[in-house]
């Protein structure tokens, strides 16, 4: 399991890059909060939330990844089960969605471990089945095992981490070799599903979406014909909706958030100087909004050279996928990068109102303690790919 450790082929710089990140992630930690005093100290916590991480980080490293193929079945129902003991017993701990149960004593939130879950299941089917993936029946098993926790999770509601596992789910499956007719079918099926999905959407999901909807310059609301669709789905539309410049929570968060980044300019206020951060006017810095705080403390200048060094660690870790012994190991890779890719692509989006607010995280970055230690548990997953480069010898 730990045999055959070769340090040589761990990559260190991938490790340096996502260090200084974290570095990043506590100096904008202790600017966004250290004004305010009940989260004064949020920005220590995070210095102790990188150093579990990196444990588990080297933990992972050292792990035979292939091991993994043993576990991911089992792991899978676990997960499956875990998300139904949440639906009939879950807690919503005061956020209107029941994504949490207790487990000794203790509140735990599976989806959370369920993005990797994931990742290794679909990476272990996607690899067990190569060779019939350009077979129809078998890339529809693939997406009714990927739909099962997607409803699960979506009738929590979690609408943020229901489109990551859709995501990732379709990264996976797009590298495994499918045939793109069948894709294409697939996606026209997708198509028509839109106005009963529209239909199920949440109240605050549904005002999240609206805000970044492209709206008309006379009137100041969403362009008819998309309102129109809408009034037709929909009995009632939250105000977001009917008037997305309406001064509601849902929409607040943004408009500060994009002050914020237009008060930085190039070259930025200076660190613990920026105006909508100091003075509190930006809600949840610390966290879903942090990006904005660099914007404005930072400039476009610093925000510009954090989101490089972010993609620096996605091509870093697809550059491991490339290089994998096995298809096995090219899969979880992949996975790794998708997500870290797709939470900085909605992340920085929504700080940006190009994106509706789904509550992702920037990785390594945004403040939390379950957030850093599973990314930092991603990139070891990846090291563990990188450090074994010959497949298992069998005598």
């Amino acid at each position: 399991m730990f045999a055959r450790i070769n340090w040589r082929h761990f990559d260190w710089l991938l490790l340096v890059v996502v260090l200084a990140l974290c570095g990043v992630s506590v100096a904008m930690i202790f600017s966004a909060t250290h004004n305010s005093p009940t989260l004064a100290e949020y920005w220590l916590l995070q210095v102790q939330f990188v150093g579990i991480g990196l444990v588990a980080l080297f933990v992972v490293a050292m792990f035979d990844y292939r091991q993994l193929s043993l576990l991911a079945v089992p792991a899978f129902i676990v997960f499956i089960v875990s998300l139904i003991v949440v639906f009939l017993f879950g807690d919503t701990q005061g956020s209107g969605s029941q994504s949490w149960i207790s487990v000794g004593g203790r509140l735990v939130q599976p989806t959370e471990a369920g993005k990797f879950l994931i990742i290794i299941f679909l990476s272990w089917y996607l690899s067990w089945f190569r060779d019939s993936m350009h077979k129809l029946p078998y890339l529809l098993m693939a997406l009714i095992l990927l739909f099962t926790p997607l409803i699960l999770v979506y009738i929590q509601p979690d609408f943020g981490m229901t489109i990551t596992y859709a995501f990732l789910g379709g990264a996976l499956i797009m590298v495994s070799g499918v045939r793109y007719r069948h894709l294409a079918i697939l996606a026209a099926m997708a198509l028509l599903a839109v106005p009963l999905l529209a239909s199920t959407l949440q109240g605050y999901m549904l005002a999240r979406i609206c805000i970044f909807l492209p709206t008309d310059d006379a009137t100041g609301q969403i362009s008819a014909p998309i309102l129109s669709f809408l009034r037709s789905v929909f009995d009632s539309l939250p105000s977001e909706c009917v008037q997305p410049e309406a001064n509601t929570a849902a929409s607040y968060n943004v408009e500060q958030a994009l002050i914020a980044v237009g008060n930085g300019g190039w070259t930025g206020l200076g660190w613990t100087a920026g105006t909508q951060n100091q003075l509190h006017f930006l809600r949840v810095r610390h966290t879903d909004f942090i990006f904005s705080v660099i914007a404005e403390e930072l400039g476009m200048i610093g925000a510009s050279l954090i989101l490089l060094l972010l993609l620096f660690v996605v091509w870093r870790v697809l550059r491991i996928a490339d290089q994998a012994p096995d298809h096995f190991g090219k899969l979880l890779a992949t996975g790794v990068a998708a997500l870290i890719f797709f939470q900085v692509l909605i992340n920085v989006g929504m700080n940006l109102k190009v994106m509706p607010v789904t509550g992702l995280t920037l990785p390594f970055i945004s403040y939390g303690g379950s957030s850093l230690v599973s990314m930092l548990f991603a990139i070891g997953l990846a090291e563990s790919v990188a450090m074994r480069h010959r497949k298992i010898e069998f005598f």
